[in-house]
């Protein structure tokens, strides 16, 4: 007959090794993935919400970086149009002049030429990631901008992504213009539209540029 001795420490002690051993591995792996979830296994429900928690997070980042790429476009377009806004004051003010005696108005002219080139490099230059929303140059560009606002996500799950638009679509030789030099028609630009000009009450719809609709000042 034989008979089968059990050390009862010796087989507490392998186990409490075995669980300390799994302890330790799986510590190990949080430490190293630095989630305390990593998959199913661990815990179904927690692992489903981190990873949808995982997935905005990183749409909310893109999101993040979208808002900053749409604040530098309309900060250049800002810019610009500030930097226009004083060209044109020092315009007015040269005008003026101009109506004084004894002013040399061929020198008056050629500062102006000189105001007109600078309108037309701010409006050029204006630009930021392929975009410019102060100067035409074809149909193209004539339409509205929108840049990316946020990321959301209702009770039922669905995502959906917020934008800002900016209405830059302007109408054909109508006062109704956002474009600060249009050089495609010249009947979409602030500086080149005669309908602009008149709905400021000007005595007579001179413009600033030519445009292809626009042969000569007037």
């Amino acid at each position: 007959m034989s008979s089968i001795i059990t050390n009862t420490s010796a087989t507490v002690a392998l186990q409490t090794l075995r669980k300390a051993g799994a302890n330790l591995t799986g510590t190990q792996q949080r430490l190293s993935t630095g989630l305390r979830v990593e998959q199913a296994a661990d815990n179904a429900a927690y692992w489903s919400i981190a990873t949808t928690m995982r997935s905005d997070n990183k749409a909310l980042s893109a999101a993040s970086d979208a808002l900053g790429l749409g604040a530098a476009m309309v900060d250049t377009a800002y810019s610009g149009m500030s930097q226009a806004i004083d060209i044109m004051s020092d315009i007015k003010a040269k005008f003026v002049a101009a109506t004084e005696s004894g002013v040399d108005k061929v020198k008056v002219n050629d500062e102006l030429t000189q105001r007109k080139q600078q309108l037309r490099s701010i409006a050029v230059s204006g630009s930021f990631s392929g975009q410019n929303w102060l100067y035409m140059n074809s149909d193209e560009d004539n339409v509205d901008r929108s840049i990316a606002a946020g990321f959301t996500r209702d009770e039922d799950g669905g995502v959906a992504v917020q934008t800002i638009s900016f209405e830059l679509y302007s109408l054909w030789d109508t006062p109704d213009v956002s474009f600060l030099i249009d050089d495609e028609s010249g009947d979409s630009g602030i500086t080149t539209n005669s309908a602009f000009a008149d709905r400021l009450g000007t005595t007579s719809d001179w413009v600033l540029f030519n445009g292809a609709r626009h042969q000569s000042h007037r």
